[in-house]
């Protein structure tokens, strides 16, 4: 009988020693994947210029001989650390921005206390983020402070910068940042005031749980984390696959509980009646329009994001009042937009390109 067209009899021998050996590997590979702490994260040199309640400023230090006049302020998620712009050398946002010559602090969150349950929109909008921009000018010389939001922390700048519109901010830049918040399907379902009743949960729990926050992202794709512990086993053998996933599985799930009161506003304000979407928002009784926001404006969208889908984010750019505005979309995920390979050889120079000229 003659063997099926395209069969190399000759080559199942070494194609089985290679799946025993790597059946070997996976197993020593397991072991030692249990066995240790996986790479240390957000290890760029920094200082603590400055620690308030559920808020720290960082300044990192410089990395290169000259300096960009204008200094950047990050805002990140308060639903996520800041360590996923600071990963491991050589796929660190911060890192690349130093060497590129800017001077970077970041506005970074831990987790609220029982007692900070009572933290309000305001609070963020019009106490944190004002009183970092300040130390940033103090400590850097600089009045003008350009400004990074990711997530919603893009959110908070967008809200930050059309009730101060006439500075101290210089250049704002969003990642990921939703603005029509019916676009956010499975959340608005999730939050639907039919059957949510969140001033029951703030008024019961105080802080809404990170378990409870979690969840809902993982709603987005339920069957995920199965998938990416069947691609580890599969490939445990990688030790740089293995890398990665470790720094991106802690990050994930390494998820922050939320103010009560905060949440509440979050809740109604946005998820329920749209306001930043319909211009309506305001935050303490201050109009928050986002036609107010004049200076240079530059949002970066993931082709693949399931978290802030682009029809959550696509109005954003018309609504910016600047006449120096874009839009980029690159490929990636909310996450792989802004960290790791795809980042390094998308995100991080288009937004390097566009920063550094507005910089001077």
């Amino acid at each position: 009988m003659n063997a099926p067209t395209g069969l190399d009899f000759a080559s199942v021998p070494e194609r089985i020693q290679s799946e025993v050996q790597r059946a070997i590997q996976r197993s020593i590979k397991g072991v030692e994947y249990f066995s240790t702490s996986g790479p240390t994260l957000g290890s760029t040199p920094k200082d603590v210029l400055h620690s308030r309640g559920t808020m720290s400023l960082y300044h990192y230090r410089p990395m290169s001989d000259e300096i960009y006049r204008v200094p950047v302020l990050i805002v990140m998620a308060t639903t996520n650390r800041g360590y996923i712009l600071d990963l491991v050398p050589g796929q660190s946002f911060i890192e690349f921005l130093l060497k590129r010559g800017y001077d970077v602090y970041m506005l970074d969150w831990s987790a609220p206390r029982p007692e900070e349950k009572s933290l309000r929109m305001e609070d963020y909008v019009l106490d944190f983020i004002p009183d970092c921009v300040r130390r940033v000018q103090q400590d850097s010389g600089e009045q003008d402070v350009s400004v990074i939001g990711y997530c919603f922390g893009g959110v908070l700048s967008l809200l930050y910068g059309s009730i101060f519109p006439d500075g101290p901010m210089k250049n704002l830049i969003c990642f990921t940042t939703p603005i029509d918040f019916r676009e956010m399907k499975l959340f608005s379902n999730f939050s639907d005031r039919r059957y949510f009743d969140v001033d029951r949960l703030v008024d019961s729990v105080g802080n809404v749980p990170p378990e409870m926050i979690l969840s809902s992202f993982e709603m987005l794709r339920p069957a995920s984390r199965t998938v990416s512990q069947i691609q580890l086993w599969e490939n445990i053998w990688n030790d740089e696959f293995v890398k990665s996933y470790r720094m991106f599985d802690r990050w994930a799930t390494d998820t922050l509980p939320l103010a009560g009161e905060y949440f509440r506003t979050i809740t109604k304000d946005l998820m329920w009646d749209n306001k930043l979407f319909n211009d309506t928002m305001s935050v303490g009784g201050r109009a928050a329009k986002l036609e107010n926001i004049k200076v240079p404006f530059l949002h970066a969208v993931a082709e693949h994001d399931h978290i802030v889908p682009y029809d959550a984010a696509k109005h954003l750019i018309a609504k910016i009042g600047s006449e120096d505005k874009q839009e980029v979309m690159l490929k990636g995920g909310h996450v792989s937009l802004v960290a790791g390979a795809n980042a390094v050889k998308r995100l991080w120079p288009k937004l390097d390109s566009w920063l550094g000229k507005r910089s001077t």
